[in-house]
């Protein structure tokens, strides 16, 4: 009886196993067949109608969510966004707790809620079917932002994809991003002041340690990166003014789009 119970236990044990990989492994941005460039649109005014929906998609800042007094401060995008018919979207959630405020925020049960109802409101924007969240955690709001993402990934139906950006030096033997219910971390390979030149030197080469970032990555359009990554990896554009097809031009000619 003892070895039919043991051998019960390691079957449940493998099956778990298995779901568990299943999950962590699983990109609905793929199985959303999202074009491979998609372009960051910000918080000023973009004119995108002259896209190619087939060829790009679009990550748009629909909101920014800052942590204050022990509430959650919204404000919405306040610039206009135009876009051509059928193009895939991404709203993208911006947080900004202490590190940019400068004020301790106690990270509870509540503020948390009231994030991921705010989050979870963005795909009910137009054509919207995925959500990104940008939010820089410290290390002490890492364990809370975990928390988050693991409720929204509850809150959101299956089949949406939940995307986070990354600083460049979590993907780089930083573990804590490992056990993530998202789809992918794009590490933002720009603007990574002292990090730049190791990181910068490690992609010559090689590739982040973490597997949630090499899925995708982000760049900005005025600081080219050399990799050698695959070719196919989905990519992120970063643009420091708004969009103009002599831009668009510019990624193809880049990155032979």
């Amino acid at each position: 009886m003892r070895r039919v119970y043991l051998l019960l236990l390691v079957f449940v044990l493998a099956v778990v196993s298995h779901s568990c990989t299943q999950t962590s492994t699983r990109n609905r941005i793929d199985e959303n067949h999202f074009p491979r460039v998609i372009l960051w649109a910000w918080e000023r005014p973009e004119d995108l109608e002259f896209l190619d929906p087939q060829r790009f998609g679009v990550a748009f800042l629909a909101q920014t969510l800052t942590l204050r007094d022990g509430e959650v401060v919204y404000s919405p995008r306040h610039q206009p966004l135009k876009l051509p018919p059928g193009v895939k979207l991404i709203a993208v959630t911006r947080i900004e707790s202490q590190k940019i405020t400068r004020e301790h925020v106690d990270l509870t049960d509540d503020l948390r809620k009231q994030l991921v109802e705010y989050i979870r409101k963005t795909l009910q924007l137009n054509n919207v079917s995925a959500v990104q969240v940008d939010f820089d955690a410290t290390t002490s709001e890492r364990t809370f932002y975990g928390q988050l993402l693991q409720d929204l990934r509850r809150e959101l139906p299956d089949n949406v994809p939940l995307s986070m950006t990354a600083l460049a030096s979590f993907c780089v033997g930083d573990r804590w991003l490992k056990d993530l219910p998202v789809d992918e971390a794009v590490p933002m390979v720009f603007r990574m002041g002292t990090d730049s030149d190791r990181i910068k030197n490690l992609l010559t080469g090689g590739d982040f340690s973490e597997a949630l970032c090499r899925r995708s990555f982000g760049v900005a359009l005025d600081e080219p990166v050399s990799t050698s990554f695959d070719k196919q990896r989905r990519v992120y554009m970063f643009n420091a003014r708004s969009w103009t097809p002599a831009d668009v031009s510019l990624l193809e000619e880049r990155f032979g789009h």
